[in-house]
């Protein structure tokens, strides 16, 4: 029998699937002390407030931004979503640091962890203009034009697109949001959950096509192998070659 058939709940120090009337976690020794409606409850409230704080943040960047857009609006917003990540991170940070331990990966998981993130940078880059001509809209869509008057643009936009979102995108949505809603659904909609919000916050239907499956793969990879080491490195992979497109054909 499976391991998630066992589990009822899971620990509130570790995040480790617990099973039916334990009174002490297999992983970490804790003593289980609250009720299992109670954990759920706690969890629950943790998501809400998880998803309202980040779309708020993302109605500001889209609003009170968006005719603003410099290199001040663009620290603060990344600012504010870092702090907001790290503290929800710090209500589970046990758990957190389990996803950053190395584990042993197989062939499948590199090779998809490397390939995967090439052919969807290519389809990504391309598909999105056919779907902006397709449906008429001709604005340009180059990332890197957004950093062109910056100094050191190139720099400031591989660090503001392949880096940071990369590091802090994972930890929110396939860390801390990851183990909340394992806490409380099955490992399906845990990976459908966290996929459909890291899509909707970037408020964009036409991304919203591409960027949903692309956290499919991401929580697929995150459950599968249980880190998060796998996922930065495609969404960095990814977000760095359509980077690299945008900046030769600029």
């Amino acid at each position: 029998m499976s391991q998630d058939s066992l589990s009822t709940h899971h620990c509130d120090n570790c995040s480790a699937p617990l099973v039916a009337k334990a009174k002490f976690c297999g992983s970490c020794g804790a003593s289980i002390k609250c009720s299992k409606n109670a954990g759920l409850e706690k969890s629950v409230y943790a998501i809400i407030a998880f998803y309202v704080a980040f779309l708020v943040l993302a109605i500001v960047n889209n609003t009170v931004f968006a005719t603003d857009y410099s290199f001040t609006s663009e620290v603060i917003i990344e600012v504010a979503f870092i702090v907001i990540t790290l503290g929800f991170c710090f209500l589970d940070w046990r758990a957190i640091i389990r996803l950053y331990i190395i584990r042993d990966i197989d062939v499948k998981g590199i090779l998809m962890t490397l390939l995967i993130p090439i052919g969807s940078a290519v389809v990504v880059y391309y598909g999105i203009d056919w779907i902006n001509e397709a449906l008429g809209e001709y604005g340009d869509s180059n990332m890197f034009a957004e950093y062109v008057a910056y100094e050191n643009s190139l720099f400031w936009a591989i660090f503001f697109i392949a880096i940071l979102p990369p590091i802090f995108e994972e930890l929110a949505f396939r860390g801390f949001l990851f183990n909340e809603l394992r806490k409380v659904s099955s490992v399906q909609v845990t990976i459908i959950g966290t996929s459909f919000l890291f899509a909707l916050v970037h408020f964009s239907l036409i991304s919203f096509i591409w960027i949903f499956p692309f956290g499919i793969f991401l929580g697929y990879l995150r459950q599968r192998y249980q880190t998060l080491w796998l996922g930065m490195i495609v969404h960095f992979i990814h977000n760095f070659l359509v980077l690299m497109l945008d900046y030769y054909f600029y």
